[in-house]
């Protein structure tokens, strides 16, 4: 893996293997929505590299982050001491939508969920309702609302934002990196600034 690509694009020569760097998150974009957890007990589902995991405890007073996949989780830990900020994460290797998890977990004040786009292919479609990613993010957001209602949901850039309509009151906001859609991100609760649709844009071209 190039490590200046990293750098580039997480802010630090991070370990990072090819799926743990396509799947993380611009930094530049972490940081954008990790300030709206400032001060917070923030539960992060789908640690990955910990990329986002590190811009989380910058601004949250602890992050509590879930993987299933403890080889990711490893290297997150790693990463997150890289970063000097391990002592505001602690790392749980579990189903984030198992009954363990939940007992694990002390009161939190917002989530950041962040689903794997599991599936890809030409043939692929990628939806919300009926979700296929891992977790499915229809089953997962149901799940941690029941925990807080302050959540910021991550989705693919190829959704159709429709299927976004029947969910409780949110703010979609579009991320745009050089003119190209990135991200959706659903906010509900306290972390939506308005409620309706909204964008950040960076531009470095």
């Amino acid at each position: 893996m190039d490590t200046e690509k990293i750098y580039s694009k997480f802010g630090a020569y991070y370990i990072a293997d090819e799926i743990t760097f396509l799947m993380g998150i611009d930094i530049r974009f972490t940081d954008h929505l990790a300030r709206r957890m400032i001060n917070r007990v923030v539960l992060e589902t789908c640690t990955g590299g910990g990329f986002s995991t590190i811009s989380l405890a910058k601004y949250a007073k602890h992050v509590y982050t879930v993987d299933i996949d403890g080889l990711r989780l490893n290297d997150a830990k790693k990463n997150a001491q890289i970063a000097g900020i391990d002592n505001k994460i602690t790392f749980i290797n579990n189903d984030v939508l198992s009954k363990e998890v939940i007992k694990l977990l002390p009161e939190i004040d917002a989530a950041f969920l962040d689903p794997d786009w599991a599936v890809t292919g030409i043939d692929h479609e990628y939806r919300f309702v009926n979700s296929n990613t891992r977790p499915p993010s229809d089953k997962l957001l149901n799940f941690i609302l029941l925990r807080t209602p302050n959540v910021t949901l991550i989705q693919p850039p190829f959704i159709n934002p429709e299927e976004f309509r029947q969910l409780p009151q949110h703010e979609c906001e579009r991320l745009f990196l050089d003119g190209r859609h990135e991200l959706f991100c659903l906010h509900f609760g306290d972390l939506a600034k308005i409620i309706g649709d909204s964008e950040y844009m960076i531009i470095t071209k």
